[in-house]
Protein backbone atom coordinates (compact mmCIF):
# COMPACT_ATOMS: atom_id res chain seq x y z
CA UNK A 1 0.00 0.00 0.00
CA UNK A 2 1.29 3.45 -0.92
CA UNK A 3 2.09 5.83 1.93
CA UNK A 4 -0.15 8.82 2.55
CA UNK A 5 1.71 12.01 1.62
CA UNK A 6 0.94 15.72 1.45
CA UNK A 7 -0.29 17.18 -1.86
CA UNK A 8 2.26 18.80 -4.18
CA UNK A 9 3.27 22.11 -2.61
CA UNK A 10 2.04 20.98 0.80
CA UNK A 11 -1.19 21.82 2.55
CA UNK A 12 -2.50 25.35 2.15
CA UNK A 13 -5.57 27.22 3.27
CA UNK A 14 -8.05 28.91 0.94
CA UNK A 15 -6.98 31.68 -1.38
CA UNK A 16 -9.58 34.30 -2.33
CA UNK A 17 -9.95 35.35 -5.97
CA UNK A 18 -12.40 37.63 -7.70
CA UNK A 19 -14.21 36.31 -10.77
CA UNK A 20 -16.92 37.74 -13.01
CA UNK A 21 -20.06 35.63 -13.34
CA UNK A 22 -23.10 36.77 -15.33
CA UNK A 23 -21.72 40.29 -15.47
CA UNK A 24 -21.03 40.74 -11.77
CA UNK A 25 -17.91 40.22 -9.70
CA UNK A 26 -17.84 37.78 -6.83
CA UNK A 27 -15.11 36.48 -4.56
CA UNK A 28 -14.47 32.77 -4.16
CA UNK A 29 -12.18 31.18 -1.56
CA UNK A 30 -10.67 27.86 -2.60
CA UNK A 31 -7.51 26.00 -1.69
CA UNK A 32 -4.71 26.33 -4.30
CA UNK A 33 -5.12 22.70 -5.44
CA UNK A 34 -8.73 23.45 -6.38
CA UNK A 35 -7.77 26.63 -8.25
CA UNK A 36 -5.16 24.62 -10.18
CA UNK A 37 -7.69 21.89 -10.98
CA UNK A 38 -10.24 24.46 -12.19
CA UNK A 39 -7.62 26.09 -14.42
CA UNK A 40 -6.70 22.67 -15.86
CA UNK A 41 -10.37 21.83 -16.49
CA UNK A 42 -10.98 25.22 -18.14
CA UNK A 43 -7.94 24.82 -20.38
CA UNK A 44 -9.00 21.29 -21.34
CA UNK A 45 -12.41 22.64 -22.37
CA UNK A 46 -10.87 25.65 -24.16
CA UNK A 47 -12.82 27.97 -21.84
CA UNK A 48 -11.74 30.97 -19.82
CA UNK A 49 -11.76 30.19 -16.09
CA UNK A 50 -14.65 32.62 -15.52
CA UNK A 51 -16.73 30.82 -18.18
CA UNK A 52 -16.21 27.41 -16.57
CA UNK A 53 -17.11 28.79 -13.15
CA UNK A 54 -20.20 30.49 -14.65
CA UNK A 55 -21.36 27.18 -16.19
CA UNK A 56 -20.94 25.36 -12.88
CA UNK A 57 -22.74 28.23 -11.12
CA UNK A 58 -25.67 28.00 -13.55
CA UNK A 59 -26.06 24.29 -12.72
CA UNK A 60 -25.65 24.99 -8.99
CA UNK A 61 -28.44 27.55 -8.78
CA UNK A 62 -30.93 25.08 -10.30
CA UNK A 63 -30.53 22.75 -7.30
CA UNK A 64 -33.46 22.49 -4.92
CA UNK A 65 -31.19 23.74 -2.14
CA UNK A 66 -28.20 25.37 -3.86
CA UNK A 67 -24.89 25.01 -2.01
CA UNK A 68 -22.51 27.95 -1.85
CA UNK A 69 -20.41 28.41 -4.97
CA UNK A 70 -17.12 27.24 -3.44
CA UNK A 71 -18.76 23.99 -2.32
CA UNK A 72 -20.30 23.49 -5.75
CA UNK A 73 -16.92 23.99 -7.42
CA UNK A 74 -15.19 21.53 -5.10
CA UNK A 75 -17.96 18.95 -5.61
CA UNK A 76 -17.86 19.37 -9.39
CA UNK A 77 -14.09 18.95 -9.42
CA UNK A 78 -14.25 15.86 -7.23
CA UNK A 79 -16.86 14.22 -9.46
CA UNK A 80 -15.05 15.14 -12.67
CA UNK A 81 -11.46 14.54 -11.56
CA UNK A 82 -11.24 11.28 -13.53
CA UNK A 83 -12.91 12.70 -16.61
CA UNK A 84 -11.13 12.30 -19.92
CA UNK A 85 -10.58 15.92 -21.04
CA UNK A 86 -9.35 14.86 -24.48
CA UNK A 87 -12.93 14.21 -25.71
Amino acid sequence: MAPIIAPPGGFAGPAKRSVTIAGHQTSISLEPVFWAALETAATARALPLNALIAEIDAIRIKAEVPPNLASALRSWLFCHSGENYSQ
